[in-house]
């Protein structure tokens, strides 16, 4: 069910142009055993293949009318609404730059990024994000999770507002890779986590961690 937002429609973005040094592989390829994430529909693409990219993918579409993945344009995503970056090398700030421009050219208002490696992330994680969105102040440009106990923001579990794009420009002149120091304090609206929740933002940049989540999934 398409979760409906007060503040203006948003897409979604599943960020997959990382090289994936830590794994040594292509890690939104990897596949995993289990079930489909909690919520997740059907993929758009023909169906879930089981892997990191096509999980979280088909998660993102059940909550929003479009997802896109941003990716390199030497390594597409085949089958998938691709974005590429304007400024290369510049990490997932490019990538969210780049979602951001598509998404108001289509008429959306924000978009909910999420990385491609959130093997346990689920629709009801995601749906109190986008609830605290709606909620939010009309001056709050990102919405997203914040550890409680290290204060770590998840930038790449959050919404961020098309309003935010002349923040994203001027970030990448300056050279700005740190996704989290983009958006000025005042305009962020964060939501704490506890360790008792932090289940959904295990995430898998090496062998080891891709052998837990395999692990805990079958």
């Amino acid at each position: 069910m398409t979760v409906q937002q007060d503040r203006g429609p948003v897409a979604g973005v599943v960020l997959a142009g990382g090289l994936s040094r830590r794994m040594g592989r292509d890690k939104a390829l990897e596949r995993l055993a289990g079930p489909p994430p909690v919520g997740a529909a059907e993929d758009m693409t023909g169906g879930h293949d089981g892997s990191m990219l096509s999980r979280i993918h088909s998660l993102v579409r059940s909550l929003v009318p479009v997802c896109f993945v941003s990716c390199r344009e030497d390594t597409p995503r085949q089958g998938y609404d691709c974005v590429f970056d304007a400024v290369q090398g510049a990490g997932p700030t490019a990538g969210l730059q780049a979602a951001l421009r598509r998404a108001e050219s289509m008429g959306y208002t924000a978009v909910l990024a999420l990385s491609c490696d959130l093997p346990f992330m689920d629709a009801p994680t995601l749906r109190q994000l986008l609830a605290a969105r709606t909620a939010a102040p009309a001056t709050c440009l990102v919405t997203a999770y914040r550890e409680r106990h290290t204060g770590r923001v998840e930038s790449l579990v959050a919404v961020y507002e098309v309003g935010a794009l002349p923040y994203f420009d001027g970030a990448l002149v300056q050279g700005q890779r740190r996704l989290s120091s983009v958006i000025p304090q005042e305009l962020q609206c964060l939501l704490d986590y506890g360790p008792e929740e932090a289940g959904p933002f295990f995430n898998c940049n090496s062998p080891e961690d891709l052998a837990q989540a395999r692990a805990r999934l079958s």
